[in-house]
């Protein structure tokens, strides 16, 4: 049967206002870490594994990827490792102290950390393991795993460090001197300075993400309350996205539930991933459909 030119204007009119054809779905991969250390790409496929459980990490732009291992009988106080696509490691430094929970690349190969003990402290090493930097941090030392988590060095050459037993995100200058802090509603993990000045914070066990001005007053925050379903089980790792958005690991997730969320700042959930492993992610970098980071990753 033959339609009308009316008819036909119609049905295109009615198919191009189904779902098959709006715009396409969010997917991302990702680089993952905690008790299992991969990277997956957006149909959720594992592409590259460590068989080392990780803190914190960063694929590189060679490809290679930069990881804050756990402690192991290879690394018992801790420490940092690149590791290339074939799983060789290419660079470690073992921490002296009680954990190693923070790795950042900075230039010239240089590489940031953070040692947790009854020393707390920031080091900058370079490829043969000298230190370049040391900047004490004032931290309680009853309970190393809960002192420091994601610290970041921030481009005016200071240290966003967020401090979790002690409830308080600080910025240290080079000499460890305090220049900037903020109390949080739970123990802070990590800490992203925006472009515009504001402060971006994981509250953990709290379930929830705030983001604060340069006064430490909180202008946007994203709980269980605002969200269907309640995906946000221990909010630890973050990373805001250059769209605008916001992604949250679920660090105590368990199988078959949500271990990663984006929201809108409207609140609204545009993404998750979840899978059948038994461990939550503790932190995490997404990554584009050529397994590539974000040129300027906030996280």
């Amino acid at each position: 049967m033959l339609l009308s030119r009316r008819g036909v204007i119609a049905l295109f009119a009615a198919a191009f206002a189904s779902p098959t054809f709006g715009a396409d779905p969010i997917k991302h991969g990702f680089l993952a870490t905690g008790a299992e250390t991969f990277i997956a790409d957006e149909s959720g496929k594992v592409t590259w594994k460590y068989p080392q459980s990780s803190r914190d990490g960063w694929v590189l732009e060679n490809g290679n990827v930069l990881l804050a291992l756990s402690k192991s009988k290879a690394y018992p106080g801790g420490g940092v490792a690149e590791i290339d696509k074939d799983g060789k490691e290419v660079f470690a430094f073992r921490g002296v102290q009680s954990e190693v929970n923070t790795v950042q690349a900075l230039g010239e190969g240089n590489v940031l950390l953070t040692e947790a003990g009854d020393k707390p402290r920031i080091l900058e090493v370079n490829r043969d393991g000298k230190v370049l930097a040391e900047v004490p941090l004032q931290a309680q030392t009853k309970d190393h795993h809960l002192q420091t988590r994601m610290t970041r060095k921030l481009p005016n050459g200071n240290y966003l460090v967020p401090q979790l037993l002690d409830r308080v995100v600080r910025e240290y200058d080079p000499k460890g001197k305090i220049v900037w802090e903020v109390k949080t509603p739970h123990m802070p993990f990590t800490a992203i300075r925006l472009p515009d000045g504001n402060t971006l914070i994981g509250c953990t066990l709290g379930n929830l993400v705030i983001e604060v001005n340069k006064d430490g007053k909180e202008v946007w925050r994203v709980t269980n309350d605002d969200l269907s379903n309640k995906p946000i089980n221990d909010a630890c790792g973050v990373q805001r996205l250059e769209n605008g958005n916001t992604v949250i690991t679920s660090h105590h997730a368990t199988a078959k539930q949500t271990k990663l969320t984006e929201v809108t700042r409207e609140k609204k959930v545009v993404w998750t991933y979840t899978d059948d492993r038994k461990s939550g992610i503790h932190h995490f970098q997404i990554l584009d459909a050529r397994g590539k980071p974000e040129k300027h990753p906030l996280r």
